[in-house]
C-alpha cells in the first residue's frame, strides 16, 4: 500500500461541485434567540453543534453572518454565540426567511456581491420548519447551493424537523452533518488547519451535551 502524504497530494486534481469549500461559503445562522431555543428539542445539542461550527469556521475564515428575528419579541441571539470571538454580521429581520440578505436586491450594501461571491450557504439554526425552510427554499430559488446542517438545526417537534429536512432534500438543498462540514472546508490532513479542526472534534465528543441523546 502506498502512504499518502500531503506533499503527495496532487492538488490540480478537480473537487466534486457537491463537496463544500471554504472559499465558496458562508454559515448563516438563523434566529437562535432567547426565547426560541429553550422549546427546541434537544436544544443543547443544537446549540453546541452551532458553536462547534462557528469554531471551524473561524479556523478556515469562513464568513459568519447572524439572523435575529423579531428581537423585540423574541429576544436576542444566545450568548454563546452572540459573545463568540468569531468575526459576524448580524442582521434583524421580520420575515421568517433569512434569504434576503444574501439577495442583490434587498441586502444591505455590504452584502450586495454575496450570491456572486460565495455560492454555497451551510444554514444552521431554528426552527427547522419554519425560518431555515423557507430561508433554504428562498436561497435555492437565488441560485445558490444550500447545505442544511441536520445536527445543527432543531424544532420543538422532532417530526416537524424530519418533514422539513426531506422537503429541503426533494428541493435540491444539500442535508449534511457538521462535521462532514467541518472536514469539507479543512479539505486535506497534515496541516495545522487540519490540527485544530480534530481537536475541535476530539473536544466535541468530550464534551456532548447530555440530551443529544433525546429523540
Amino acid at each position: 500500500m502506498i502512504e499518502t502524504t500531503p506533499s503527495s497530494i496532487d492538488a490540480s486534481l478537480a473537487r466534486s461541485p457537491e463537496l463544500l469549500n471554504r472559499g465558496r461559503s458562508h454559515l448563516l445562522i438563523v434566529d437562535v434567540q432567547t426565547k426560541l431555543l429553550p422549546v427546541i428539542q434537544n436544544s443543547a445539542a443544537v446549540e453546541e453543534t452551532i458553536i462547534f461550527l462557528m469554531n471551524a469556521a473561524g479556523i478556515l475564515k469562513v464568513p459568519v453572518f447572524v439572523s435575529e428575528q423579531y428581537p423585540r419579541g423574541l429576544g436576542p441571539t444566545v450568548a454563546s454565540i452572540a459573545d463568540h470571538p468569531v468575526e459576524k454580521q448580524v442582521a434583524e429581520k421580520l420575515r421568517f426567511s433569512a434569504a434576503e440578505c444574501f439577495s442583490n436586491r434587498t441586502a444591505p450594501e455590504e452584502y450586495a456581491d454575496i450570491a456572486t461571491r460565495r455560492d454555497q450557504i451551510v444554514v444552521v439554526g431554528i426552527e427547522a420548519h419554519i425560518c431555515v425552510l423557507q430561508t433554504a427554499f428562498d436561497l435555492l430559488s437565488l441560485g445558490l447551493r444550500v447545505y442544511v446542517v441536520s445536527d445543527a438545526v432543531g424544532s420543538r417537534s422532532p417530526s416537524d424537523q424530519a418533514t422539513a429536512l426531506d422537503r429541503i432534500r426533494d428541493a435540491g438543498g444539500v442535508v449534511c452533518s457538521a462535521e462532514s462540514v467541518a472536514f469539507e472546508w479543512c479539505e486535506a490532513a497534515g496541516t495545522e488547519e487540519f490540527k485544530q479542526i480534530s481537536r475541535l472534534v476530539r473536544d466535541r465528543e468530550s464534551n456532548r451535551p447530555l440530551d443529544s441523546a433525546r429523540t
